[in-house]
């Protein structure tokens, strides 16, 4: 029998018994589908954590009390205990990174800002050094970043995203208009270019204000600075700088000699690995549920199939009396195995994609679609019906036409 004539034959077999076919596929389209959206979300966030999170460069680094992504509980109540970084640091790297173009400081907190009887909530305050908007590339669509005499004076101005212009100081010339932080007043003296929304959260709801004045206000005792460091542009490697931030550190901060450092300092490199191993964590246990799916997608194809060998155990015993070989019936119902398996497959990837999308665009988690994905997704499926289709198809094959003619069900 040609293979396109066993393809038919399943096809129309199956069709036959419509409804019992599509409750057959449900186990393997769920599983699939599962895959497939994980690997879709879990492909997006990664991009999406690579170029919008952790995008600091390949000459960057930050030193802080702690690392930004914990994962050890243990080192995360250590780190917990100890002391802030504060301006002194900051200072005495900056004097010693020889190595560096520049050095900057950074303090964060979130707030309420008002403007008139008009008001924001959440905003992300950002206490910094000028040098800060250099490391970060901060572009401004109009008037000018803070400088060191804004620093120096503890100037109460301040550079706002988007949303505080489009909410509170709509309908005027932002630059120059006043607006208050969690009660003082600040002058808007820069815009930033938009930059849109990380993971469903808009990136433009912020004011950068000088350190100094943040300090002022905020004090340092609920929160720790954090250092950037750039790396000079001739070819000097990251490391070398980062060794002369680490020896500051450590001299400043009176780290003991043996004794571990009492601040983390992470690269893009340092951070995007912790973050692989957070998701590719998610992502294993994710592909176990639904590996559990797929599993039971395949005995119900197993018992399905075993069901259509029993129904056409007469149909089997015509063939063989005309002179249809064991191999011949074992193929038309290994065909009709992966075929079901196959149709499920193809399902549980447009119901992943689908899914994904629709998440994407209700709340704005990233996705990407890889074509790999999809492949392995149609290949686990026909796997699954190869691997449960073959003892219904064996069964079907060692059936004696005699006495599958004289089957009556």
């Amino acid at each position: 029998m040609h293979l396109a004539e066993s393809i038919r034959i399943a096809l129309r077999s199956l069709w036959a018994n419509k409804l019992r076919s599509v409750l057959t596929l449900l186990g393997v389209v769920i599983g699939v589908a599962a895959v497939i959206a994980v690997v879709t979300f879990v492909s997006g966030i990664n991009d999406y954590v690579a170029k919008k999170i952790f995008n600091l460069g390949a000459d960057v680094f930050i030193a802080a009390k702690m690392s930004a992504v914990e994962t050890n509980v243990d080192h995360f109540l250590e780190a917990e205990k100890r002391k802030n970084l504060n301006l002194e640091d900051y200072q005495a790297v900056a004097e010693a990174c020889r190595h560096c173009d520049y050095v900057g400081a950074l303090m964060r907190s979130t707030a309420k800002v008002k403007h008139n009887e008009q008001s924001i909530s959440d905003t992300t305050i950002q206490g910094i050094t000028p040098s800060i908007a250099t490391i970060q590339d901060t572009d401004l669509t109009s008037g000018r970043m803070l400088n060191e005499t804004d620093l120096n004076n503890h100037s109460q101005v301040a550079v706002v995203g988007t949303d505080i212009v489009e909410h509170l100081l709509g309908g005027a010339d932002p630059l120059g208009q006043e607006i208050r932080i969690d009660g003082w007043t600040y002058q808007v003296i820069g815009i930033g270019k938009k930059k849109g929304k990380t993971l469903g959260q808009s990136a433009d709801n912020y004011a950068l204000i000088p350190i100094t004045v943040y300090l002022k206000q905020y004090g340092s005792h609920n929160s720790s600075i954090s250092i950037w460091g750039k790396a000079a542009a001739t070819g000097v490697p990251l490391n070398q700088a980062m060794d002369e931030t680490r020896a500051a550190l450590r001299a400043h901060r009176h780290d003991r000699t043996g004794e571990n450092d009492s601040f983390e300092i992470e690269t893009n490199a340092s951070l995007l690995g912790i973050w692989s191993g957070l998701s590719n964590t998610f992502f294993m246990a994710t592909i176990g549920i639904a590996a559990v799916s797929l599993v039971v997608g395949g005995i119900v194809i197993m018992n399905i199939m075993l069901v259509s060998v029993t129904e056409r155990t007469r149909e089997i015993g015509i063939r063989k009396a005309l002179g249809a070989r064991r191999d011949d019936v074992l193929l038309q119902f290994l065909i009709e195995s992966v075929i079901l398996a196959l149709i499920g497959g193809a399902l549980g990837v447009l119901s992943g994609v689908g899914v994904a999308e629709v998440v994407t665009a209700l709340i704005g988690m990233p996705s990407s679609i890889k074509l790999w994905a999809v492949g392995a997704g149609l290949m686990v499926a026909a796997t699954v019906g190869i691997f449960f289709g073959v003892y219904p198809a064996r069964k079907a094959a060692q059936l004696d036409p005699i006495v599958a003619l004289r089957f009556e069900m």
